[in-house]
């Protein structure tokens, strides 16, 4: 079995240890290494395999955020999660603009944890539900939201897809919730993402977040 290799990001030397003791009990995961900050991350990718890193936000010299925008720039395969005690807006959005495949709470549940590295291996975008709330929350709305989003030729069920990708659900999920196959989902995505020129889910989010469409 292919286990995952994961790097721990955090400037606290009992959070990084304390991660490595938990994650290492998970038969498909492997902690590989711990940093400190983000340039040592890069570092330490430039010398070593790593499929996923599990990023702390607020670090001295280089934090969360400058951290995935220089590792992504270098290692656009290597996934990162945002783990943090600060659930702030401007946060997410650009680490999530930089590349990030998702945010969770250091006070998440390590199962929690466990399942969005292994949504985001898959792909996907994990972000913790009291996140998902406070991001909800701060977007304003319109009856104008609507009508920008018509003019990229998006059919209704497009737009609703959209809008489960940027509440953190998988293509099954989206599909058991609409009563479509998973098939027809990736279909509408693929659609989704040749409409509006964009590369991939991360990107959907960020769209879904500048046009308001979630609720």
């Amino acid at each position: 079995m292919k286990k995952i290799k994961i790097l721990i990001v955090d400037d606290e030397k009992l959070i990084r240890d304390g991660l490595k003791i938990i994650l290492s009990t998970y038969e498909d995961l492997e902690v590989v290494g711990l940093c400190e900050e983000g340039y040592e991350a890069l570092e330490f990718c430039r010398k070593n395999p790593v499929d996923i890193i599990l990023m702390d936000i607020r670090m001295p010299k280089c934090d969360g955020v400058l951290g995935t925008r220089i590792i992504k720039e270098e290692f656009e395969d290597i996934k990162i999660l945002i783990l943090t005690t600060f659930s702030d807006m401007e946060y997410i959005q650009e680490a999530l603009k930089y590349g990030a495949s998702g945010y969770l709470l250091k006070d998440s549940s390590y199962d929690l944890i466990y399942e969005g590295i292994k949504a985001a291996i898959k792909g996907n975008i994990v972000v913790h539900p009291e996140i998902a709330d406070k991001i909800l929350s701060n977007i304003p709305r319109d009856r104008e939201n609507m009508k920008k989003v018509k003019k990229y030729n998006l059919t209704d069920r497009e737009i609703t897809i959209i809008k489960e990708i940027a509440k953190g659900l998988t293509n099954k999920e989206i599909g058991e919730k609409l009563y479509l196959s998973e098939g027809t989902i990736k279909n509408n995505i693929s659609n989704i993402l040749s409409k509006l020129d964009l590369r991939d889910r991360t990107q959907i989010v960020i769209f879904a977040f500048k046009n308001d469409l979630v609720k």
